[in-house]
């Protein structure tokens, strides 16, 4: 397979098996991205510059201060607690290009925060209340002023050259909302073809000239290499399993999704989310995992082997006795090994202590409940009642099969089975699987509605923060006896 553009002709419309054709936008030079999942350097680039401006307007605003005040750690310290009150705000999110107004009172409020803290822990607090004034209104001015020329650079840089895009979507729409970005070149996005996911009616618009329509994952991927296509726009209804394929190929080569409101009435689209906006009058907002979630990936992980450790060494008496007791009563074989399904659909082995003897391997994986629970010992109905069974999941959180906090994970069978028949299921693997998650604090266990466990499981994931994490372990912590395990 050829990296080269070829260009379309206006009536061009399926593109054919094995060697996908798009439409190459004006003045841009075609070629492979990075890796998966890399930015391209005009963003890395504009993020460093923003960090510059932050840092310069730190210096400018300090340079009305006495000579007498200007301590290089309190000026260090400023420039630090900026940059990073406005690393928090999304101030430094490069998918969007806000205009110079749009930011200002985040920009000045935290700086105003970041003075207001120095001032009170330093010897500044000597100072006149009008010098003080009069440093914060310079520097909020260099700083506003400094971004202001960032991104008028990064907006004249996508009106030469676009960024190029694919549109996925019903047909119609897709078109409609390409034929609106064409007409408006200042955008900053191209689109270079459609990816249809409504088959069905695709021949009914076959005569109608305009963009390229493809319609498999392989023929989207292969015009985002060929295309170098930065972003993809999701536009219209619809939860087709060949739509999600697509998504993850793109996402999966490094491509931004958006998701865009093509129809007049735009609830809830915008907001103040990192990077929701608009684009061409359209609303739009990220699509996909949370970009929180990345950012704080780090510290999920800190908090699972921190906790998950001590609470290993804390349990260990108390799974040694209970180990002991089931072999006593039940026999040898008191680890169960189940195979379940994680983050990205790949399958580990989940570890609890036996409980039951399934009559078969068959049975255990298709089986939803338990065969013959009536004939359980009391001291087994006892550990699922407490969960006592499920303490051996530390292991796993600790070797990273698992989080202490995410949607709780399922066997093979189930999940194929449960994909199909709620569209949300499949989407609750963009995390780590964990032992407890929001749906089982709101007591979404055992033999509960498996739609309304998507629907927790995804709020959880799409509002995901370390905070909530630390929630929901005191709220589990607060219910551990309960009277039905998962």
């Amino acid at each position: 397979m050829t990296a080269d553009s070829t260009v379309a002709s206006p009536g061009q419309k399926r593109a054919p098996e094995g060697a996908v054709t798009v439409l190459a936008p004006r003045g841009f030079s075609t070629g492979r991205r990075g890796p998966a999942g890399q930015e391209a350097r005009p963003r890395r680039t504009s993020r460093v510059s923003l960090g510059l401006v932050d840092g310069g307007g730190v210096l400018l605003g300090t340079l009305v201060l006495p000579v007498s005040h200007r301590y290089p750690l309190v000026i260090a310290l400023l420039a630090l607690g900026v940059i990073v009150l406005n690393r928090r705000a999304a101030l430094y999110d490069t998918l969007v290009v806000p205009g110079a107004l749009d930011e200002l009172p985040a920009v000045c409020g935290r700086i105003a925060v970041g003075w207001a803290a120095v001032v009170a822990l330093s010897p500044l607090r000597s100072l006149a209340p009008a010098v003080l004034v009069t440093a914060v209104a310079v520097h909020c001015a260099a700083a506003c002023a400094g971004r202001a020329a960032v991104h008028g650079f990064r907006r004249r840089g996508l009106r030469r050259r676009p960024c190029p895009a694919l549109v996925v979507g019903p047909v119609t729409t897709a078109r409609r909302v390409s034929a609106a970005l064409l007409r408006q070149p200042d955008c900053g996005v191209r689109p270079v073809g459609l990816v249809a996911d409504d088959l069905e009616f695709l021949g009914e618009t076959d005569g109608e000239p305009g963009l390229p329509v493809l319609t498999t994952a392989l023929e989207a991927r292969r015009a985002a290499i060929q295309n170098g296509v930065e972003e993809v726009l999701v536009v219209g209804a619809g939860t087709r399993e060949e739509k999600a394929a697509v998504l993850r190929a793109l996402a999966a080569y490094g491509c931004v999704l958006w998701e865009l409101d093509a129809d007049p009435a735009s609830y809830g689209l915008g907001g103040h989310r990192p990077g929701a906006g608009q684009l061409a009058g359209f609303s739009r907002r990220l699509l996909g995992p949370g970009r929180g979630l990345r950012r704080g990936s780090v510290g999920k992980r800190v908090l699972d082997l921190v906790l998950s450790g001590a609470l290993l060494v804390l349990a260990g008496p108390v799974l040694l006795v209970c180990a002991v007791v089931l072999r006593v009563m039940d026999g040898p074989g008191v680890v169960f090994r189940q195979e379940r399904i994680g983050k990205d659909g790949r399958p580990f082995t989940m570890l609890k202590l036996r409980t039951h003897r399934p009559a078969s391997d068959h049975e255990a994986a298709t089986r939803w409940s338990v065969a013959n629970e009536q004939d359980m010992s009391t001291f087994c109905h006892f550990l699922r009642r407490t969960s006592l069974d499920e303490l051996l999941q530390l292991w796993n959180v600790f070797r990273g099969d698992m989080s202490l906090v995410g949607p709780r994970p399922e066997r093979p069978f189930f999940v194929a089975k449960f994909s199909q028949a709620h569209p949300g299921y499949p989407a609750r693997h963009r995390m780590r699987t964990g032992i407890t998650g929001l749906a089982q604090i709101h007591g979404l266990r055992g033999d509960t509605s498996i739609e309304d466990r998507s629907r927790y499981d995804n709020a959880y994931i799409d509002n995901w923060s370390l905070w909530q994490d630390v929630c929901i372990l005191l709220r589990t912590a607060a219910q551990f006896v309960r009277p039905t395990g998962s």
